[in-house]
């Protein structure tokens, strides 16, 4: 913050000062210009960490002309993830991607290391870093193998991605950094060098908290959005309006989703929940192409399986197919609003090879969506 006159400020005022100048820079989410999405409410923080136990830690890289990518860290719980293993699923939306880890979590259904998202060429790095974290931990002395699961985008057209300038200690401080409450959104973590329908993609998230009804239970989604269609927001064909939709560009990508839960699902429902996430994106116009590698990680809180115990059962205490309905409604929200709260936080980035990707023009999108009867 500049100070244009050599008068004394109070602390007080230079205080409110940069408190607003701070708040000025933060972009308005949806929900802010009376942007609604389904019929469920949210949680507090409208945000994957509204799940009770959940952090997420970024680092972001901006350097130079051409380094614009991250790495994004989400931990289901505060213990030590491999030793109480979270029972979990992965689904295959379109299968053009990198993503590591996907063959034992199948085979199994747990998550034995926390989830990483980083640009496509940097898997093997955080994969690594995972490996290195996870033989640290306290309790793991004895451990001889790691299932490291790292999801990925490509981020080249923006970031110096044949450069792999994501290290293993970047990695590693978002893991040591991860936090619980909000989650910055937009040109940070592993959504720095995104490119979402033609415009500024990022880091997403949102939640859905269940009425006491239907159980109280938590659904949070956290996205790395870069790929393509023709974008809609709550119905309304904004990617046609603003000219900019599938096969009139080249648009083309990714998109990374991550749910999170306290309700007590096993694999096979955490994989139908995970299917629910996909139909989210589809609510957006992505089209999930060729070249797009779309992944769905879901994840339940509700209960962590021991990697080694006296007892030759694993009791736990699961929802009945007939009570899943509403949290498949509360992915699709939940997933379908994190992307739309990527677009709206993402600003104009110049990057690689002086690359330009502008950011979403809010202001025509809320006229569009007023003009629809979808905002106030």
């Amino acid at each position: 913050m500049r100070v244009l006159c050599h008068c004394k400020i109070s602390s007080i005022t230079l205080f409110l000062l940069i408190t607003g100048s701070i708040m000025a820079q933060t972009p308005k989410r949806p929900r802010e210009y009376g942007i609604r999405f389904g019929v469920l409410p949210t949680g507090s923080l409208n945000a994957i960490t509204d799940v009770p136990g959940v952090r997420v830690g970024q680092i972001t890289l901006k350097q130079g002309q051409n380094i614009r990518t991250g790495v994004t860290a989400i931990l289901p719980h505060e213990k030590n993830q491999f030793q109480q293993k979270s029972l979990a699923a992965i689904y295959i939306g379109n299968g053009f991607g990198k993503l590591a880890g996907y063959s034992q979590v199948e085979e199994l259904g747990t998550l034995e290391t926390p989830i990483v998202l980083t640009n496509t060429l940097s898997v093997p790095t955080a994969a690594d870093a995972l490996i290195d974290y996870t033989l640290t931990q306290p309790g793991n002395e004895q451990v001889r193998s790691v299932n490291s699961v790292v999801g990925e985008t490509n981020d080249g057209f923006l970031n110096d991605i044949r450069g792999r300038h994501v290290t293993k200690q970047h990695v590693l401080d978002a893991l040591r950094q991860a936090k619980t409450g909000p989650v910055e959104e937009g040109n940070v973590g592993a959504g720095t060098g995104t490119v979402c329908f033609g415009f500024k993609g990022g880091i997403g998230t949102s939640s859905r908290k269940l009425p006491a009804s239907l159980n109280g239970y938590t659904v949070g989604v956290l996205v790395q959005t870069n790929f393509g269609g023709t974008l809609q927001i709550t119905g309304v064909p904004v990617g046609v309006a603003l000219g900019k939709y599938s096969f009139k560009e080249n648009l083309d990508g990714s998109c990374m989703m991550v749910v999170l839960t306290d309700a007590p699902l096993d694999a096979r429902n955490l994989k139908r929940l995970a299917k629910r996430a996909f139909m989210g994106l589809a609510r957006t116009g992505g089209i999930a192409s060729n070249g797009s590698g779309d992944y769905v990680i879901a994840v339940s809180t509700a209960y962590q399986i021991p990697h080694e115990t006296n007892s030759a059962f694993d009791e736990v205490k699961l929802l009945r197919n007939d009570n899943v309905s509403a949290l498949f409604m509360a992915a699709i929200e939940a997933t379908e609003e994190a992307i739309v709260n990527s677009l709206f936080a993402a600003q104009t980035l110049t990057g690689d090879q002086g690359h330009k990707v502008e950011q979403l023009p809010v202001d025509k999108v809320v006229d569009l969506l007023k003009k629809a009867g979808q905002a106030k």
